[in-house]
């Protein structure tokens, strides 16, 4: 399904062919995010996503950029994440060398415009702010300090006001100098293109990008002694948890079987998680867990929004659906948990941007593409014992993790609770 090329530069294309769709989708995965800045960079990765769509030579404005895409009726738009940074554009077929020639004039030539880097800066504060402001998402930061104390995999992805505060030009293109090389980077197009016309217009456009100096690493992790328990007292109504644990790193062997675990306890409305809390017990609208892996680290986490008076009561429910993924699967649950999670990863294939997503994003981060197919083989393979197993190797009481976003009331109680 999947076509790979390699250009003298070191730059990798991916390519899918979809016949089938009348549009082809781009994205540029570079391999550096969050947890490749030192503390005194932190929100680096991120400023540098937004300064790209800000104005290149070619196209003096961020109007200009936008207005090219939206033109011809496409979509472009970028994102960072802990470990990657990702630019990406869909648009109808016939205007695949036209979406192409934006993002290689976006990664290659943005001005980087001082006046433009002080007013971006003040758009990223507010989006700080906005998302510091919204409980459901600061509850996310607080759990990823608790999992990652003291590390940058802990620091929000946007960085501090105060980090962001003091981002220079200076800091921003050196920091681009180290990070953003071919051989760092992954291109992939997916739709209705033939790999080989795919692999002429990159080499064309990105062909004489070069590798200006020797990328710099990350920091690795190291798990160290952490506190358990992070609340924060917000004038809300209702209190915001998540419930975390360690997890799987990306290439280790149960990655899957981790993933398979989460269907079960938390992804859908036919989830544990989802019958026990919301349907039989009424305790909260919104609850579901989801499952990170990272190049040397994983987490499982659990989030759930609840009335604060129930909130002791809810985390006790939590723990008990916790537990029992400790006991074996029945057949038909482990069954309808394959089916879920097939069924979703082929339903996403069905959409350019994913296709291209779901390739870029596995070259980028192990250097390979699995294949829908591979992938739903693993997922059949997994037994009942091997889920009960590594629940028991995973699920231990010391490691559980608790943030708390919520009105004032006592939570240090909420310690003793957390046992399995």
């Amino acid at each position: 399904m999947y076509q790979k090329a390699t250009l003298d530069n070191g730059l990798r294309i991916v390519t899918a062919n979809m016949p089938h769709t009348r549009s082809v989708s781009i994205c540029i995965f570079i391999g550096a995010g969050s947890r490749y800045e030192i503390e005194a960079q932190a929100g680096t990765s991120h400023f540098i996503e937004h300064m790209l769509f800000k104005g290149t030579q070619k196209r003096a404005t961020a109007r200009e950029i936008s207005e090219t895409i939206e033109g011809v009726g496409g979509i472009l738009n970028g994102g960072t994440d802990k470990e990657l940074t990702l630019y990406w554009c869909k648009v109808a077929q016939p205007h695949f060398s036209l979406a192409l020639d934006v993002l290689a004039d976006m990664l290659l030539h943005s001005k980087f415009d001082p006046q433009d880097i002080d007013k971006e800066r003040q758009i990223i504060i507010e989006e700080i702010n906005m998302s510091r402001d919204s409980p459901s998402q600061r509850v996310n930061m607080l759990i990823d300090e608790l999992l990652w104390p003291n590390h940058p995999l802990g620091r929000d992805v946007a960085g501090s006001k105060e980090s962001v505060a003091a981002i220079t030009k200076n800091v921003i293109l050196d920091y681009l100098a180290s990070q953003y090389l071919p051989a760092n980077a992954v291109v992939t197009v997916a739709g209705d293109i033939q790999h080989q016309e795919a692999i002429t217009a990159v080499s064309q456009t990105l062909g004489s990008w070069t590798n200006q100096r020797t990328r710099s690493g990350y920091l690795a992790y190291k798990e160290q002694p952490a506190q358990q328990l992070c609340t924060e007292t917000r004038d809300i109504e209702q209190a915001h948890l998540c419930l975390a644990l360690p997890g799987l790193p990306l290439l280790h062997p149960k990655r899957f079987t981790i993933d398979l675990l989460n269907a079960i306890l938390g992804a859908g409305m036919s989830s544990r998680l989802f019958i026990e809390i919301r349907d039989k017990l009424g305790l909260a609208y919104s609850i579901h867990s989801y499952v990170e892996h990272f190049l040397d680290s994983g987490s499982v986490t659990i989030y759930a929004g609840v009335e604060p008076k129930n909130l002791s009561t809810a985390i006790k429910a939590i723990l008990e659906q916790l537990s029992r993924l400790k006991e074996s699967v029945p057949e038909s649950e482990l069954s309808k948990a394959k089916e879920l999670s097939k069924g979703r990863l082929l339903l996403r294939m069905e959409d350019s941007r994913s296709v291209a997503g779901w390739m870029g994003g596995q070259e980028i981060l192990t250097n390979r593409v699995l294949s829908v197919d591979e992938v739903m083989s693993i997922i059949d393979t997994i037994t009942a014992e091997e889920l009960s197993q590594l629940a028991q190797e995973l699920l231990i009481g010391s490691q559980l993790r608790l943030a708390v976003v919520g009105p004032a009331t006592k939570y240090e109680h909420l310690e003793e609770l957390l046992k399995l």
